[in-house]
C-alpha cells in the first residue's frame, strides 16, 4: 500500500474507526467496520453490556472523520495499520496508532493550497457538484478547500464536492483554526449536551471524555494530545486546589487514586464550580456541580490551553 508523494491516505467514511487489533471486532460491530459505516444503527445494535465492553475490554482506540489524513505501516488482509497524523498521542511521536478497515481508507491527491473548510453544523450535508446528495459529515470534519462561494468547492475521498457556506468556516490548515476563548470552549460544549457517550468517540455521533475536550479545543484553534493522560501534562498549569484561579474553560482531570496521578478522565471547567463532561457508559454530555461528587475527591490537574477566558 505504497503512497506516492503526491497523494495522501485519508478516511473515507463519515467516521472510520480505530481499533486495538482487528481481533478485538465483534458481530455486533459490523455496522461501524464495513464500507459502508452507519453509525447511529451500530450504536443503536449494542445494548448495555456490549456498549460497556467496547470500555472494560478496551476495544477501540479513536475515530477519524471524513477525510482526516493517516500515515499507512502495513496492511494485513483486510485491516491496515495507521497512526492518525491530526491526533498527538505518546503511544506514537506521529500521532495516535491502530487499526482501521482497509475498505474505509482512500488515496487522494494531496490538496490544501487554500486551506480546510471545517464543519462548524452538528452534521452537515455534503453535495455532488450538480447538487444531488452525497452523504452528511459530522462537526470538526476538515476538508481542502478548492474554491470559496455560496457553496464552497472541497476536495473529497468522493471527488470535489460541494458545502454550503453556512455550515462551515475557513482555516489556513488544519491546526490553524481561530483561536477562542474558554467561554467559547465551555459554551461549545452546551450544543452537545444530551449527546451519548461513545468510548474512543471523536465525533457528534458520539464522544468520550477526552475526545469531547480534543474535538471542543480543535474548534477554538488548540491541538491537543487525543487522550486523557496526556492532556493533563500538556497546556498551562494550574493550581489545582485554589478554585479560584480556575478559568471557565481550563480543562480538569481525575484519577481513580483520589488526588493521585494518572488521568482516567477530563471535563471542561464551567464556572461556579461547575463541569461539562462526557462521563461513561450509558451516560450522556452533561453539565454537574462538582462539590460533594466523587470527582471532587478525585481531581488531579487543572491546565489551561485558552489565552483568554
Amino acid at each position: 500500500m505504497m503512497q506516492k508523494e503526491s497523494t495522501v491516505w485519508v478516511c473515507r467514511v463519515p467516521v472510520g474507526t480505530i481499533w486495538t487489533s482487528p481481533e478485538k471486532v465483534r458481530e455486533v460491530d459490523a455496522h461501524g467496520t464495513g464500507q459502508t459505516v452507519k453509525i447511529n444503527k451500530w450504536l443503536e445494535s449494542m445494548n448495555e453490556e456490549e456498549n460497556h465492553d467496547l470500555t472494560k475490554s478496551k476495544r477501540v482506540q479513536t475515530q477519524l472523520l471524513y477525510g482526516e489524513p493517516v500515515l499507512v505501516d502495513k496492511v494485513e488482509g483486510d485491516w491496515a495499520h495507521v497512526v492518525a497524523i491530526w491526533q498527538p498521542s505518546g503511544k506514537d511521536e506521529r500521532g495516535y496508532p491502530g487499526w482501521l478497515p482497509v475498505a474505509q481508507l482512500a488515496e487522494v491527491e494531496a490538496v490544501n493550497e487554500q486551506g480546510y473548510a471545517r464543519v462548524i453544523a452538528g452534521k452537515a450535508q455534503l453535495w455532488t457538484l450538480d447538487l444531488k446528495p452525497l452523504l452528511a459529515v459530522p462537526f470538526n470534519t476538515m476538508l481542502p478547500v478548492k474554491e470559496a462561494g455560496e457553496y464552497f468547492r472541497v476536495h473529497t475521498p468522493d471527488g470535489d464536492a460541494l458545502i454550503w457556506q453556512d455550515d462551515v468556516e475557513l482555516a489556513a490548515d488544519y491546526d490553524q483554526v481561530l483561536a477562542g476563548s474558554g467561554r467559547d470552549i465551555a459554551r461549545l460544549g452546551t450544543e452537545f449536551l444530551d449527546l451519548q457517550y461513545f468510548w474512543g468517540g471523536m465525533s457528534s455521533y458520539g464522544y468520550d471524555c477526552s475526545g469531547f475536550t480534543y474535538n471542543m479545543l480543535k474548534a477554538n484553534g488548540a491541538i491537543i494530545s487525543r487522550d486523557a493522560n496526556d492532556q493533563a501534562r500538556d497546556g498551562q498549569e494550574v493550581d489545582k486546589d485554589v478554585q479560584d484561579s480556575w478559568h471557565i474553560g481550563d480543562l480538569l482531570f481525575f484519577s481513580n487514586e483520589e488526588g493521585g496521578w494518572e488521568p482516567h478522565h477530563v471535563g471542561i471547567y464551567f464556572g461556579n464550580g461547575m463541569m461539562i463532561h462526557s462521563p461513561t457508559p450509558g451516560k450522556a454530555i452533561e453539565i454537574i456541580e462538582l462539590a460533594g461528587t466523587k470527582h471532587e475527591r478525585e481531581l488531579c490537574a487543572v491546565r489551561r490551553f485558552a489565552q483568554e477566558e
